[in-house]
Parts: C-alpha cells; sequence; structure tokens
C-alpha cells in the first residue's frame, strides 16, 4: 500500500445500491480520502464509517470528498447502510474486492481486508496511505490534519 504514495490513484467504476455507477473519475480534480473498511457490522468498521460521517462537514470545508468501500454484495452494503443511517457519501460494495486489490489492500488473517484510507490530491497522486486498525478517530484525525499539511504546501 505505502508503495502507492506518489503514484497516480487507481480509477475505478463500483454499482451503487440504486443502480446507478459511481466513477472515481467523476473526482477529478478535487481531493478525496478512498477508505475501505472489513467487515459489515463490525465494531471498528462501523466506528470508522460513523466517524467519517461525523467528521464529514470539515471534510467538506477542507475541500474533500469521501467514498467508503466495502466487501460483500449490493444487499450486504444496503443492510449496512440502514444500521449507520443516512451517509453523506457514498459507501460502495466491492463483491470480488477489484478495487481493494487495486490499491493493494491486504487481507489480515487471510480472511479480512485491512481497513485502509488513501488520501488522493487534485492531481490523481496518493498523497497519504494509512492503516486504521483499531482506532477510526484518531484515524480520521490524522487524515483532517494532514489534508491541511498537503494543501498549505500547494
Amino acid at each position: 500500500m505505502d508503495n502507492l504514495v506518489g503514484q497516480l490513484a487507481p480509477s475505478f467504476s463500483l454499482v451503487m445500491e440504486n443502480g446507478e455507477t459511481f466513477e472515481s473519475a467523476s473526482l477529478d480534480g478535487t481531493w478525496r480520502i478512498v477508505f475501505f473498511y472489513s467487515r459489515h457490522n463490525s465494531p471498528t468498521c462501523k466506528r470508522g464509517c460513523l466517524t467519517f460521517k461525523e467528521q464529514h462537514d470539515l471534510f467538506k470545508s477542507a475541500g474533500c470528498s469521501i467514498v467508503g468501500i466495502g466487501p460483500g454484495t449490493l444487499d450486504e452494503q444496503a443492510k449496512f447502510r440502514q444500521v449507520l443511517g443516512e451517509l453523506p457519501f457514498p459507501l460502495l460494495a466491492d463483491p470480488g474486492r477489484e478495487v481493494g486489490k487495486r490499491f493493494q489492500v491486504p487481507m489480515h488473517l487471510g480472511q479480512f481486508p485491512a481497513k485502509s484510507s488513501f488520501l488522493i490530491g487534485p492531481d490523481n497522486t496518493v498523497r497519504y496511505v494509512y492503516d486504521w486498525l483499531f482506532r477510526p478517530r484518531r484515524h480520521v484525525a490524522k487524515i483532517l490534519g494532514d489534508i491541511s499539511v498537503v494543501q498549505g504546501d500547494n
């Protein structure tokens, strides 16, 4: 994953639960976070998604979009979205982990994709890669801090 820093972010398209296709190219020219979580309804993954939701206004004020991606089917994703409530960002299903593989998200214990996030700049370059393990709140705070640093460099 870390070897993606400085590289162009992989592009992707995933079908959303409403049947429309989300194209990562729609965010070209903008700052964005693409985060991957490992399991629907696990406490850490749930807290991670909700923390991104809670801090969405701060990301938005920094001009940064958020996209969440998880494993499993569209039906599993839809059920997880119901648990999370209304989200101000897309939460996408990656059933075959094709997008996760392109982002080099590793598997933990050979079963679960790692919980990982990628800060991507307007030029589509990956600026930072994060592994959030069991501390989603610290993880999101770190990303917000790094956004202000990299945007200050521009």
